[in-house]
C-alpha cells in the first residue's frame, strides 16, 4: 500500500550583504512575487514564513547571513514544476549576484506523512546528513529522487 506522503525540502543560501543592503535589493524586490507564486502553485502544501510573509528573519543557524526556506508539496513533480518551470527559475538564475557559493549541498528533500510539518530541526538534520552522508532515502536531492515509502509506515527514519 503507498503511503500517503508530501514531499519536503530544506534549502539554505548565505547572503551576499544584509537584506536592507543595496546589494540585495534585487532579491528583495523579487521575494513576494515568489512567494505568491509558490502558494498558488499546483501542489503546494506549506512554507516556513514569520508574519512578513517570508523566511528571511528565521534565524535557523549562528551566522546571520544564512537563509533558510522549507516548503512542503504533494508530489515530487509538483515541487520540481515550481523550482524548475516556474518564473522562479528567473530569479535562480540571478542568485550568484545575491548568494555565496557554499561548498556543499545546499538542499535536501525527503518524504514526510501527508498533513504533517516538519520542523526546522528535523530539516536541517535531512540537510546535515545528506551533505555528511549522500543520496539515500532518508535524504536526497533532485539528483537522485526517491519515490514515496511504499507501506504506511512512517516515512523514513535516519539510517
Amino acid at each position: 500500500m503507498q503511503c500517503r506522503c508530501h514531499i519536503a525540502q530544506i534549502n539554505i543560501a548565505r547572503a551576499r550583504a544584509p537584506m536592507d543592503a543595496p546589494l540585495m535589493a534585487g532579491f528583495v524586490a523579487r521575494l513576494d512575487d515568489i512567494n505568491a507564486l509558490a502558494d498558488s502553485s499546483p501542489g503546494f502544501v506549506w512554507r516556513l514564513q514569520t508574519e512578513d510573509g517570508n523566511a528571511t528573519s528565521v534565524q535557523a543557524y549562528e551566522d546571520p547571513m544564512m537563509l533558510v526556506n522549507m516548503s512542503v508539496w504533494q508530489t515530487q513533480e509538483d515541487l520540481k514544476q515550481f523550482v524548475f518551470r516556474s518564473d522562479h527559475v528567473n530569479v535562480m538564475r540571478q542568485r550568484r549576484k545575491w548568494f555565496e557559493p557554499l561548498g556543499n549541498v545546499p538542499y535536501a528533500l525527503w518524504w514526510i506523512q501527508a498533513g504533517r510539518i516538519p520542523s526546522l530541526a528535523e530539516a536541517k538534520e535531512r540537510l546535515t546528513y545528506l551533505q555528511r552522508n549522500g543520496e539515500s532515502e532518508f535524504a536526497f536531492s533532485f539528483a537522485s529522487l526517491f519515490h514515496a515509502p511504499t507501506s504506511a509506515a512512517t516515512p523514513h527514519s535516519a539510517p
